[in-house]
């Protein structure tokens, strides 16, 4: 057999099993799309409005208490706040907030508290290592360096504050 003929017959056998690569894909996709669930756009989005708009609608009144109550309205703002992530932070640590996310969405995803759950998660998901690191380490995955810089300045910053202060 010369050489040409064994070249042509070799690239042939390779664009066959190319193509036949490609419609195997085809294939699988086709398949698998009949089982894959359909996004609810509407009912998500729902769903994601009430559910995010009842929990500001919960702080504001609970801000507005505290304000009637005679604390100022910046820290009743702040206690709120306060409130939000420890509550989201208890949730995501006895596995309910995930649930309230599923049903939720971007709801209770988006606000303060999925930043609180973005925190907590890591650190439940790596405690089987320890508490130093597994805990430790993985508490501050996401947010670390927000919080990192945040902390480090205002400690250094208060240092400094402090030792002006003495003189």
């Amino acid at each position: 057999m010369s050489e040409d003929k064994k070249d042509y017959r070799d690239s042939n056998s390779e664009k066959r099993k190319e193509v036949s690569k490609a419609d195997v894909a085809k294939a699988y996709e086709k398949y698998s799309g009949q089982f894959t669930p359909k996004p609810n756009y509407l009912g998500n989005s729902l769903r994601a409005f009430f559910a995010g708009g009842g929990l500001c609608a919960a702080a504001y009144f609970a801000a507005s208490r505290l304000a009637a109550a005679g604390v100022s309205q910046k820290n009743a703002e702040t206690y709120v706040t306060i409130s939000i992530v420890v509550i989201a932070q208890l949730l995501t640590g006895f596995g309910v907030f995930d649930k309230i996310a599923k049903f939720a969405g971007a709801g209770v995803i988006v606000p303060i508290s999925g930043f609180a759950n973005s925190m907590v998660a890591p650190a439940i998901e790596y405690k089987k290592e320890g508490w130093v690191l597994g805990v430790g380490a993985k508490i501050f995955s996401v947010a670390g360096p927000v919080l990192v810089c945040g902390i480090g300045s205002a400690t250094v910053v208060g240092l400094i504050h402090w030792l002006i202060g003495l003189f």
